[in-house]
């Protein structure tokens, strides 16, 4: 059984009565997207995450979790430390660490695009996620299947698009061809779980054709998921003002990891920094934090961007639904009961 499975019931719950409000009623469950067990190589949850790319680390007053999936993030770290680059990573980074606040660390880290925060720092207990007014909603729901625009990758958008297709949306997943979503080659069975039910276009986003082309694809939707902080979709021609002068009635699902506003709009986050961010994890006697299974803030996090989605178009639209995967962790630890720091 899942550590979390009272919050993937309590928000299943909310996605099957809000789906069959729209078309087919979808119990996620029966999706296959709620986890990875099974599909690639888990650890043991401990101080290291499942997948062996995040990593809890005491600092001088308190815990923090770093990710390093990727190669670039393993570069910046003598920076952060403010090192020469150390012969064993982990190694330095613990020493260091244990001489530093958290909160240098953190603003350090979030200067430099890295993933990591501190350990229980995110607070929310409402499964849904808060809708920012932003353009004019439409009278009535739109007519037709729903169009999705899903311009997600890795989890948590992706998971938000295969429930809205698997309800009967009409869901257009929209890829860089420069950077193509990386679960398609790292874990392909879930890839096709995501994405199955999906129409595919392929687009060159640094090109002023393929811009063009989101744009319109973008305009003609009821509903756009993203998976990037607010900076990344001026290049993409997508500044969000623009985008609801242009089609007041969008609902934009914004999934990012610290929320879409405010000093956290900058921050990087993946599936388990977040959710160490938001208390998703099994505290020992001693005051050591543990994780408690694989990226947990992915699954809740996809499920409340359905969620707001889906209240969303029932609005009429007009809104960006700010979805941010610790505070969606938050929310999750809260409705499973699971303690805050000792």
């Amino acid at each position: 059984m899942s550590p979390i499975a009272p919050a993937l019931s309590r928000l299943g719950g909310m996605v099957a009565e809000l789906t069959a409000r729209f078309g087919q009623r979808v119990v996620v469950e029966d999706l296959g997207v709620s986890d990875r067990r099974g599909l690639l190589q888990l650890d043991p949850p401990g101080l290291t995450s499942p997948n062996r790319a995040c990593r809890l680390i005491r600092a001088a007053d308190g815990w923090i979790a770093i990710n390093l999936a990727r190669e670039e993030d393993q570069e910046l770290v003598p920076a952060w430390l403010r090192c020469d680059p150390p012969a064993d990573l982990d190694q330095a980074i613990d020493e260091v660490a244990r001489t530093r606040g958290a909160a240098e660390l953190l603003e350090d880290g979030a200067m430099l695009g890295l993933p990591i925060a501190r350990v229980g720092e995110a607070v929310g207990d409402d499964p849904a996620p808060p809708q920012i007014a932003m353009g004019q909603p439409r009278d009535g729901r739109p007519t037709g299947p729903l169009r999705v625009v899903d311009l997600s990758a890795l989890w948590a958008g992706p998971m938000c698009g295969a429930i809205l297709a698997a309800m009967g949306a009409a869901v257009t997943k929209i890829e860089s061809i420069s950077r193509p979503d990386p679960t398609r080659t790292t874990t392909p069975d879930f890839f096709r779980r995501l994405n199955g039910r999906k129409a595919e276009l392929r687009v060159d986003l640094t090109s002023a054709g393929g811009q063009a082309q989101l744009w319109d694809a973008v305009l003609a939707a009821d509903v756009f998921i993203t998976s990037a902080r607010p900076r990344a979709f001026a290049p993409l021609g997508l500044d969000s003002a623009e985008v609801f002068a242009a089609t007041p009635g969008l609902t934009w699902v914004a999934i990012t990891g610290h929320g879409w506003t405010g000093e956290g709009a900058a921050r990087v986050a993946f599936g388990d920094d977040a959710a160490a961010a938001g208390g998703l994890v099994r505290w020992l006697p001693d005051g050591t934090p543990n994780f408690l299974g694989d990226a947990l803030s992915d699954p809740v996090t996809g499920l409340g961007a359905a969620i707001g989605a889906l209240q969303g178009v029932a609005a009429g639209g007009g809104v960006l639904v700010d979805v941010a995967m610790a505070r969606c962790a938050a929310s999750a630890a809260s409705i499973c009961g699971i303690a805050r720091a000792p």
